[in-house]
């Protein structure tokens, strides 16, 4: 530990962001890089403690006291080094992850956490500001051929440690551009496009062959894949959404989040969208159903579309803003979530059932709603329960629904594979990451259900591992 007493002297600094007037005119990034200086200065608080519950909180397990106290150090380069052992994506871990890190801090008892998250992006972006972020030579070459299905976190990571490992790697991607829900389901906003194309131009000169604009078991028959790769990882996350299946639902105006993220996304990148299939927020009430991570993304979306007003609704009841002593630490507790987007305006209403669509001329107008409430009944389950007198109308023009997915798309590919299902409707495999079928393997949220970044780039990594065992009897791949 650089400076014992670090955290007694330096108070966490917390992110920078643009002014909201400023950004709702943009989708460019809302938070700023902050100076490699600050980022020494709060690396001094992290305690190097005895036991690092921080450590043990990362689905990566990424070595944070010790890259702290490296930065605080100075020593970016050799920072870098462990950053990478362990992550194959920090520029976007560091961008979007939850930091399930700094809710496990031990620091963050009593005081306000270490601001690992901000650390790891410094640490990342110092490395290609000063070019140690370069394409490395494969020192050789298995000869086995491996093909990955899907280009998300889960796919990119495996892809990385299977070329890492000298196998000839091969990413089929079935949208135009290969990235995912990093590129199509996150707005620029909080992810710039340019930071992925920057990795993924890197990995193309490493040897990682990109197939966008291919459909696996559609351009390429699931059979011909078989037959021409030694193996194949499945990686095309759970695309199946949860629909709300109450009366009006066949309104026009109502859309699954992704369907609006993605055609916003691909908007910001210059595409052309015919006004006759647009999602566009411009001018309309904007309700959105759902209240995490991916309708904040809507509400931001909804808020640079130019909406007239937003509301996002959620079926559960608002949570504490701190944590509670049912969730106590080290556990990552359900708190009272202010995104960026949220920020921006809008109004956000908890414990509200949705009842049916109204509309009129086969468009939607406006939500009958209800409040609810979760009591437990005479087993002690929680039930949830409508609120006499409580009804009301919510006005809308246009209706997003982000209430999850349910399970990948069965339709297709899985199919024509014949790979087995666990009970949610995943990818059944075994604790090696196998599938039903011989040599297919499977990662990220087709294998564990909709999920984080961090979990999909770590289920990446312990898939490629197995598959290497697989092919090569043993591997020198990590384990996590």
């Amino acid at each position: 530990m650089g400076d014992p007493k670090g955290f007694m002297k330096i108070k966490r600094t917390a992110v920078a962001y643009r002014s909201v007037r400023e950004r709702i005119g943009d989708f460019s990034p809302v938070a700023l890089l902050r100076e490699d200086s600050i980022s020494e200065e709060q690396a001094s608080r992290c305690m190097d403690c005895g036991t690092p519950f921080c450590h043990g909180a990362c689905p990566l397990g990424n070595l944070i006291p010790e890259w702290n106290d490296l930065v605080f150090r100075g020593r970016w380069e050799r920072a870098l080094e462990l950053l990478s052992a362990t992550n194959n994506l920090p520029e976007v871990t560091g961008r979007i992850c939850p930091a399930l890190c700094e809710y496990a801090c031990v620091l963050g008892i009593n005081d306000d956490p270490v601001t690992a998250r901000e650390n790891e992006l410094g640490i990342v972006e110092y490395g290609f500001k000063k070019g140690l972020i370069r394409p490395r030579r494969v020192q050789r070459r298995t000869g086995r051929n491996i093909a990955v299905i899907g280009s998300g976190p889960a796919g990119l990571a495996c892809a990385d440690q299977l070329n890492r490992a000298g196998h000839r790697v091969t990413v089929f991607e079935r949208d135009a551009r290969c990235g995912g829900i990093l590129r199509y389901g996150i707005p620029d906003f909080k992810l710039d496009k340019r930071v992925l194309d920057r990795r993924l131009k890197i990995w193309e000169r490493e040897g990682i062959r990109f197939r966008a604009g291919t459909h696996a078991g559609v351009d390429v028959p699931a059979a011909k894949i078989i037959k021409g790769f030694d193996a194949v990882c499945l990686a095309g996350g759970s695309r199946q959404p949860r629909d709300l299946a109450v009366a009006g639902r066949e309104l026009k105006g109502i859309h699954f989040a992704m369907e609006y993220l993605i055609q916003s996304n691909r908007r910001a990148a210059g595409e052309h969208i015919p006004v006759d299939i647009a999602i566009d927020a411009s001018g309309k009430s904007v309700v959105v159903i759902g209240g995490g991570d991916t309708g904040a993304d809507c509400v931001g979306t909804a808020h640079r579309q130019g909406a007239s007003c937003v509301t996002q609704v959620e079926v559960l009841a608002q949570p504490p803003a701190c944590r509670p002593a049912n969730q106590p630490w080290p556990a990552y507790p359900q708190l009272l979530k202010q995104t960026t987007s949220h920020e921006e305006g809008g109004e956000r209403q908890w414990s509200v059932l949705t009842k049916r669509f109204i509309g009129e001329k086969g468009h939607v107008e406006a939500l009958d709603c209800v409040r609810v409430e979760f009591v437990k009944d005479a087993a002690g389950c929680m039930q949830m329960r409508e609120i006499p007198g409580s009804e009301f109308i919510l006005r809308a023009d246009l209706v997003i629904l982000a209430v999850g997915f349910v399970h990948p798309e069965h339709k297709g590919l899985l199919a024509e594979l014949g790979v087995a299902f666990d009970q949610r409707g995943n990818v059944k495999t075994d604790e090696k990451y196998h599938t039903s079928v011989k040599k297919v393997f499977c990662a990220g949220d087709m294998r564990r259900g909709q999920s984080l970044v961090v979990w999909a780039i770590s289920e990446g990594r312990k898939a490629a591992r197995a598959i290497d065992e697989y092919l090569m009897g043993t591997s020198r791949l990590p384990q996590t």
